[in-house]
C-alpha cells in the first residue's frame, strides 16, 4: 500500500493538461506520481535525503494580491499574470532585456543564443518597471535575458529603475563582458548596479566545458576581480549537475570563502529540466535539496552544518533553502540564521515573510567595503556593538538554494506561493518556473506562447 503524503495537482509533461497528482513516500524518498487519461502515468523523484519532507514545511497565511493584472478563468497555472488565486506578492522581479546570449549552454531556461537578434526597447523596459511598481511597489530588480551585458546600454537600463524608485537591482550574467570590459563594469557600478548574480558552475574548467562548451574558469576569476575593483556585490550561482559537480560544491564555497567581502554568498540551483535541456530525465539525473545540503557539510567538513540551513518564509518551503553566517576565519564561521524559521507548528503571515526576504537579499547581496579592519571577530558570542556591527557589514555570508520546477515535478501548489516573477512584454507577472516551463519536446506555456492554451487547460 502507497504512504501518501498529500495530494496536489501538476500538469502532464506531453500535453501540458492539468492532472491530479499525489506525494508518495519510499524508501526515505519521496516521489510524485501522477496519470494523464490521454498519456498515461509518470513518476518522478522530488525529495531524497536525511530531512524528512513533512518537517521542513512552514505554515503561511496566504498574501492577497492588491492589483491583480489577470482574472480568474481557467485555473492555475493558466491565468497567471498575477492572478487573484495567487497567494505570494513579488520579492524578486525579472526583467528580460535580450534574447541574445554569447554562449549556448547545455542547459538554459530561456533557449537563448548569439543568433537570436532581439533586445527589448528601453521604453518597453520603462513600462516593465511601472508595471512592476504599479503591482508590487518597489520590489528588488533582477535584469536578465538571454545575457543582458551583450547590451551596450545597460547602464542606462539600470539607471532607469533606479531614477523610477528600485533600491536594489542585481544583473543576472555569466560574466563574460564583466571580465573583458572593465570600463563597462565602472559604468555599471555608476549607473546604481548593487550586485551580479553570477554563473558560476565549480572550480575546474572541465565542468564549464562540459556545461557551457568553454572553458570559462578564468574568466570567472576576473570578472569578480573587477567588480572588487568597483565595489559590485558577486552571488556565485552554480547549476548542480549529478555526475558533473556534485563533488565539487565544497570547493565552490572555499573558493567564495578566499573572496569574501565581494562574493557575498553561493546561491545553489540544482538542474532543472526546462527550456534547452539534452534529454527526458531520469531520477538519477536529478539532485534534490536535502542531497544539496547534506553535501554541503560534508564537504565543508561541517563548516555549515545541516541544521544551520533554514526552509524559507517568503516562497513554499519545498522551493528552497539558506543559512546565514559571518565569516570569522576560513575554518570558522559564525551561525546566525534565524532559527524561528524551523518551527512548522506556528502561522507565519506570507505577506511578512515576502517583507523580509526583499530586505535580506538587498542588504546581504550588496557589494559591503571592509573598514575599521582594528575590530576582529574575537570569538562566537560576538559581544561588542562595534564588532556587531563591523562583522555584519563587512563579512556577513549567505548559502542558499533554489530547487525550480519542471514539468514532470511541477507541484501547483508550490506556484501559488512563487515570489519570483517573470515581467512578460504585456506587463503581467509570470511566476518564474511557470514562464519558463516546457512541454517533453520543449514547448512552452508563456515564454514565446508557443503552446495553445485552449488546448492545455
Amino acid at each position: 500500500m502507497k504512504n501518501i503524503i498529500s495530494r496536489t495537482e501538476s500538469l502532464c509533461p506531453i500535453c501540458l493538461k492539468k492532472i491530479q497528482a499525489e506525494k508518495v513516500l519510499e524508501d526515505n524518498k519521496v516521489y510524485m506520481e501522477k496519470y494523464c487519461s490521454d498519456h498515461g502515468s509518470f513518476k518522478t523523484i522530488l525529495w531524497k535525503g536525511s530531512i524528512p519532507m513533512e518537517s521542513w514545511i512552514r505554515n503561511k497565511e496566504r498574501a492577497y494580491i492588491k492589483k491583480p493584472y489577470t482574472n480568474v478563468e481557467k485555473g492555475c497555472p493558466f491565468d497567471c499574470g498575477l492572478c487573484s488565486e495567487h497567494r505570494q506578492h513579488t520579492c524578486t522581479a525579472l526583467i528580460e532585456v535580450t534574447e541574445r546570449c554569447n554562449l549556448k549552454c547545455k542547459f538554459c531556461f530561456a533557449d537563448s543564443y548569439r543568433d537570436k537578434k532581439k533586445d527589448v526597447p528601453i521604453e518597453k523596459i520603462r513600462f516593465m518597471y511601472e508595471r512592476i511598481l504599479e503591482a508590487s511597489g518597489a520590489c528588488n530588480i533582477q535584469i536578465s535575458g538571454g545575457e543582458p551585458t551583450l547590451r551596450d546600454d545597460l547602464p542606462q537600463i539600470i539607471e532607469l529603475g533606479i531614477n523610477l524608485g528600485f533600491k536594489f537591482i542585481q544583473v543576472n550574467t555569466n560574466g563574460i563582458r564583466i571580465a573583458q570590459d572593465e570600463d563597462y563594469v565602472k559604468k555599471l557600478k555608476e549607473s546604481g548596479l548593487s550586485s551580479i548574480f553570477l554563473q558560476f558552475d565549480g572550480t575546474n574548467n572541465l565542468i564549464y566545458k562540459k556545461l557551457r562548451g568553454s572553458e570559462l574558469l578564468d574568466i570567472k576569476i576576473k570578472a569578480i576581480e573587477n567588480c572588487k575593483k568597483y565595489d559590485i556585490g558577486v552571488v556565485l550561482v552554480p547549476t548542480i549537475v549529478p555526475e558533473v559537480n556534485v563533488d565539487n560544491i565544497g570547493e565552490i564555497i572555499n573558493f567564495a570563502l578566499n573572496n569574501i567581502p565581494t562574493v557575498r554568498g553561493v546561491h545553489f540551483q540544482p538542474v532543472s529540466y526546462f527550456g534547452r535541456v539534452p534529454a527526458i530525465p531520469k531520477d538519477e539525473q536529478r539532485i534534490t535539496l536535502p542531497e544539496i545540503m547534506e553535501n554541503i557539510e560534508k564537504q565543508t567538513e561541517g563548516k555549515f552544518k545541516l541544521d544551520s540551513m533554514k526552509p524559507p518564509g517568503c516562497e513554499n518551503a519545498l522551493c528552497s533553502f539558506h543559512g546565514n553566517y559571518i565569516y570569522k576565519n576560513k575554518n570558522e564561521l559564525i551561525n546566525v540564521t534565524n532559527n524561528k524559521s524551523s518551527c512548522c507548528c506556528t502561522s507565519e503571515k506570507a505577506e511578512e515573510g515576502a517583507k523580509k526576504a526583499k530586505e535580506f537579499v538587498s542588504r546581504s547581496w550588496s557589494f559591503r567595503k571592509a573598514s575599521d579592519s582594528n575590530i576582529k571577530i574575537k570569538s562566537n558570542k560576538v559581544s561588542s556593538w562595534d564588532e556587531i556591527l563591523y562583522s555584519i557589514r563587512n563579512y556577513s555570508f549567505s548559502i542558499s538554494g533554489m530547487a525550480f520546477q519542471d514539468v514532470w515535478n511541477v507541484d501547483l501548489e508550490r506556484v501559488k506561493d512563487c515570489c519570483i516573477h517573470v515581467v512578460n512584454s504585456e506587463g503581467k507577472l509570470i511566476p518564474f518556473c511557470m514562464y519558463n516551463i516546457t512541454d517533453a519536446k520543449g514547448n512552452y506555456i508563456y515564454r514565446n506562447c508557443k503552446v495553445n492554451m485552449e488546448d492545455a487547460k
